[in-house]
């Protein structure tokens, strides 16, 4: 019975849990983060610059049977998700730095400092 009670105190620790959730959230956002991606931002801006230079299916791309387009559009992907990821991970630190509550005021010096100051002025007058 030592082994279940060990597993079963590992897997219900706060950390695993909370890695748990963390990896499960990470999950249905990185679907949000690739949908922003392939439905908003590769239609309003990648299609057009790709139209302009006569490229409009960049997966097509190949030179000598190497399909660089795919690998091309792979980085682009990429580099977009890295960028929007930037944006949302810096706003959510403003976010937070507003949140942070301003240092507590110093309560001044403990009564035995304060006895340690009197005994020095007292030392200093003679």
């Amino acid at each position: 019975m030592g082994f279940v009670k060990e597993f079963k105190d590992f897997a219900f620790k706060g950390n695993v849990v909370d890695l748990a959730v963390g990896v499960i959230i990470g999950g249905a956002f990185g679907k949000i983060v690739s949908s922003l991606v392939d439905d908003v931002i590769t239609p309003l801006l990648l299609n057009p610059a790709l139209k302009a230079v006569g490229a409009e299916d960049i997966s097509k791309l190949a030179w000598n049977g190497v399909k660089y387009g795919n690998f091309l559009s792979s980085v682009i992907s990429f580099l977009c998700i890295a960028i929007v990821l930037f944006w949302l991970i810096k706003g959510a630190n403003k976010l937070n730095k507003k949140q942070e509550e301003a240092p507590a005021p110093d309560p001044g010096p403990s009564s035995t400092d304060k006895l340690l100051m009197e005994i020095r002025d007292q030392l200093k007058n003679k």
